[in-house]
């Protein structure tokens, strides 16, 4: 199984007085690249390479995976136009996406204790979502609403009933077909003209129109994550998820964690 990453993004919320942000892939804690958290991660889960997709200071990006010596286990795809929606890197890596197999879909901006990637990865689901009951309400979070065991909702903003819901990590686990359907709807996105639109829509309009029990979802409430969107999120990180994480950001895999 192989691992897409979106990475192509400004992170103009990160930025301050003007100054020009780096790219959130690069951001240092503990005095490691977050692209090397994922690199650790993936292959301590047995992941077999990682694609990422690269825009915004890519020339930068490239350099850390040299420094990590990680050429042999990183592609980069372009996306040229990445100062527009992130639907537009997830048509980049279109052909990634219809590689025949399961693979992962994720978020670069995630710092994450890695046993949120072995529930995915393990997980008897083959479209398997990861969902945190423990987040802050707001506009900002996908959320993703369950009733009756399923999940009915995919969406920062929500208009139905639910019987719970929770925040999604942003890491996605898909089959060949469901990925499929996944790019053939964001082809119509861009068709449409729709290129300032999240990826999570086109997601969105397969998870709801597929059979029931196509998508299903793992709960990782009470393990450590934190998407990093603003500067608060970046000192966050710092203070409060990267202690979590404790040995399990080192070199070495340590236990996993028993359910929450």
């Amino acid at each position: 199984m192989k691992a897409v990453m979106l990475a192509a993004g400004v992170g103009s919320r990160l930025g301050s007085d003007g100054a020009e942000p780096q790219p959130k892939v690069l951001l240092r804690f503990g005095g490691k690249s977050l692209l090397e958290y994922h690199l650790n991660n993936l292959q301590r889960h047995g992941i077999d390479e990682l694609v990422l997709a690269v825009g915004y200071r890519r020339l930068d990006i490239e350099r850390e995976i040299a420094a990590l010596g990680a050429q042999d286990y990183v592609r980069t795809v372009i996306n040229e136009d990445f100062r527009e929606g992130n639907i537009v890197t997830l048509w980049a890596v279109r052909d990634e996406l219809r590689c025949g197999g399961p693979v992962l879909l994720m978020d670069a901006d995630i710092l994450y204790d890695q046993e949120l990637l072995g529930r995915l990865v393990t997980s008897r689901h083959e479209n398997c979502l990861l969902l945190d009951r423990g987040f802050e309400p707001g506009d900002e979070p996908v959320k993703i609403c369950v009733r009756d065991g399923e999940i009915v909702e995919f969406r920062k903003w929500l208009s139905i009933d639910y019987d719970y819901c929770g925040e999604s990590v942003g890491m996605f686990k898909l089959s060949s077909h469901a990925a499929q359907l996944i790019i053939a709807q964001t082809e119509l996105y861009l068709d449409q003209g729709r290129r300032h639109d999240a990826y999570e829509e086109a997601i969105r309009d397969v998870l709801l129109t597929a059979p029931r029990g196509s998508f299903a979802f793992e709960d990782i409430t009470g393990l450590a994550w934190i998407e990093i969107d603003f500067a608060a999120d970046v000192q966050r990180a710092e203070d409060e998820i990267l202690p979590r994480l404790g040995h399990r950001t080192g070199e070495a895999s340590g236990e996993a964690s028993g359910e929450p």
